[in-house]
């Protein structure tokens, strides 16, 4: 599985950890990268999965993407608002999904997972159920055992999502969204929006530390 370190991995993680031999994180320089590595590491240890840790710079330093380049190019707003299309990192989870498709097939595993979901769609291209669909006939198509993209998450909200984590146990204090990269969430780009609403939403206590003097 392709796990980040964030609430929605963490969440499918967890309710799906009796069938995962194998976890796989990218260190590939956002800002936000070595606290969502933490929390990775935290969390598949605690459900004793393994993780591996793939490095990948060429990201960092040929992509283009508010998210590679330091807090202060992080917008702030919803992930409907147009600004918000400068986080992409041109086809980030196509290049993860190509790296953990060669570890499963390597590993003998027969399936390769990831937590994209609804809230995505609007600006993420690489979430959607087209690129999902797309990528299981690739992936299957160019392995000998016909390996599989599982994405269960496709067309649930965030909130939904932070709804089954509780009824998991999900613990949510070990998870790192906000895409400035600060020791606490700065509680007003994007994706620390959709968190607060989340959780908001769902009726489920945010165990989130907000840095509410930014």
């Amino acid at each position: 599985m392709v796990v980040s370190g964030g609430m929605d991995s963490t969440t499918l993680m967890h309710e799906y950890a009796e069938r995962i031999a194998l976890a796989v994180t990218f260190n590939y320089g956002s800002n936000h990268n070595a606290r969502e590595i933490e929390c990775a590491r935290w969390q598949c240890a605690h459900l004793g999965i393994e993780l591996i840790v793939v490095d990948m710079p060429f990201v960092g330093q040929l992509f283009n993407s508010s998210l590679l380049s330091g807090a202060d190019a992080i917008p702030e707003g919803n992930y409907d608002d147009e600004n918000m299309r400068s986080t992409v990192v041109p086809f980030r989870n196509g290049i993860m999904l190509a790296v953990a498709a060669g570890l499963a097939e390597s590993r003998g595993l027969h399936h390769v997972m990831m937590a994209n979901h609804g809230g995505d769609h609007a600006i993420y291209p690489d979430c959607r159920p087209g690129f999902a669909e797309a990528m299981s006939h690739a992936i299957s198509e160019g392995t000998y055992d016909h390996i599989t993209l599982l994405a269960p998450y496709t067309n649930l909200t965030k909130t939904d999502i932070a709804r089954r984590g509780a009824q998991l146990g999900v613990d949510y204090a070990h998870t790192y969204s906000c895409y400035k990269g600060g020791e606490h969430h700065c509680g007003r780009c994007g994706t620390c929006t959709e968190r607060r609403q989340a959780f908001a939403e769902a009726g489920v206590a945010d165990p989130t530390v907000y840095d509410e003097s930014l």
